[in-house]
């Protein structure tokens, strides 16, 4: 059953948009055609994207009613649960839309990894026919050095520092700095979760992303490149029209 799941929805997927973009791109470049496949993954994703954005403004604009509900159900959580719910449902809010977003591309960067670098006699630049669709044609190149410079199975301590650099950049505009404590003000535990959480997003996640970027494959630095490339554009341009 996960096998299925797996190939029917992520990994046969993946394999078939980048074989079917070595095609089309000149010179065969793998590298290319992971970006121009980020891109339609990132393009397809967008409405989830929107919602996570959305999600993000809604939670600040409604977090003074929950700390008024809060105060007032203190030392009675069930009833703090239901009031909260309530207020997340009349403001059309999934307050998980972000985490899905995130948790779905997990997937689909490992079955990328295992369609470049690894995986049993699916890994480029072999061509796993029996995986391919019926409309995609076979390639007749497949280049594996990315931009005729780089082995792109190979580690790269450029791509894997751009990688973090860009996370930084995304986490910083995807996440807006929360107002400064008032003076005599009793801190508010939710408003020192979020700091906290900022700061681990802004400084301890781009050195994870340039571990795995560069342990990995200049494959996998690339679409963090990329990716996080294209959510900075989209959450300009999401910001420009709310």
């Amino acid at each position: 059953m996960f096998s299925y799941l797996w190939h029917t929805f992520f990994f046969d997927p993946v394999y078939n948009g980048l074989v079917f973009f070595i095609d089309i791109l000149p010179g065969g470049d793998v590298g290319f055609a992971i970006i121009a496949l980020v891109v339609v993954v990132k393009t397809i994703l967008l409405p989830l994207s929107i919602k996570a954005v959305k999600t993000q403004r809604i939670m600040r604009e409604i977090g003074p009613k929950l700390n008024e509900i809060k105060e007032a159900h203190k030392d009675n959580r069930e009833e703090q649960a239901k009031a909260m719910m309530a207020v997340y449902r009349d403001a059309g809010l999934n307050p998980f839309a972000g985490i899905f977003v995130v948790l779905l591309q997990i997937p689909i960067l490992i079955a990328l990894y295992f369609a470049v670098y690894s995986g049993g006699g699916v890994a480029l630049p072999a061509i796993n026919v029996e995986l391919l669709y019926g409309f995609i044609p076979v390639p007749q190149i497949v280049n594996m050095n990315f931009l005729g410079l780089l082995d792109i199975t190979e580690a790269s301590v450029l791509l894997a520092v751009l990688a973090a650099a860009t996370q930084f950049l995304q986490v910083k505009f995807a996440m807006p700095p929360l107002p400064a404590p008032e003076p005599g003000k009793t801190p508010d535990m939710k408003d020192d979760i979020m700091r906290m959480m900022q700061v681990q997003m802004k400084y301890l996640l781009p050195p994870l992303i340039f571990f795995v970027s560069y342990t990995t494959s200049a494959a996998i630095a690339l679409y963090f490149v990329v990716s996080n490339l294209v959510a900075i554009v989209q959450e300009l341009i999401i910001k420009q029209h709310r």
